[in-house]
């Protein structure tokens, strides 16, 4: 079964929050697949995860860049998985019916959004009843991650 692991997002937005994720995706010698709710949303982050350290530099891609078997992280509204990838990142709201097919999920939720919230909850409950390994981390004060037990 996959590992879901579910982050609660209380301090930093996910424009901060994500390209640590997959960074640390990166350094584990994993790809990634980001899905996100819609092809705006795609474009904005596409264009922000060039920018948001000047230090930074992580290889990614999108429909518009093409060559998806070449890109370690794929952006994407599309339930698909055109690079490969062995970790799943959903954000905003997306959701994937091909979890199963991936080693790890991610299911990244902001916390200061009520109906977030609880669609998270709902989620969980179905990946419970599926079978799916679970964990829980928040956000600490400073954007890190701590661990909860459920």
């Amino acid at each position: 079964m996959t590992e879901i692991a579910f982050y609660h997002l209380q301090t930093v937005p996910l424009e901060q929050a994500l390209p640590k994720l997959l960074e640390k995706t990166l350094e584990a010698g994993k790809r990634a697949l980001v899905m996100v709710a819609s092809e705006e949303r795609v474009e904005s982050l596409n264009g922000h995860l060039w920018t948001y350290a000047p230090e930074s530099w992580l290889p990614h891609g999108s429909d518009k860049d093409g060559d998806a078997e070449d890109q370690p992280v794929w952006l994407s509204s599309d339930d698909a998985n055109p690079n490969g990838a062995q970790f799943l990142f959903l954000t905003d709201g997306a959701t994937s019916g091909r979890v199963a097919e991936f080693d790890r999920c991610f299911e990244i939720f902001d916390g200061r959004d009520a109906a977030a919230v609880d669609a998270a909850r709902v989620r969980w409950k179905a990946y419970a009843a599926d079978g799916h390994d679970l964990t829980y981390w928040r956000q600490s004060e400073h954007g890190g991650w701590e661990k909860n037990k459920t």
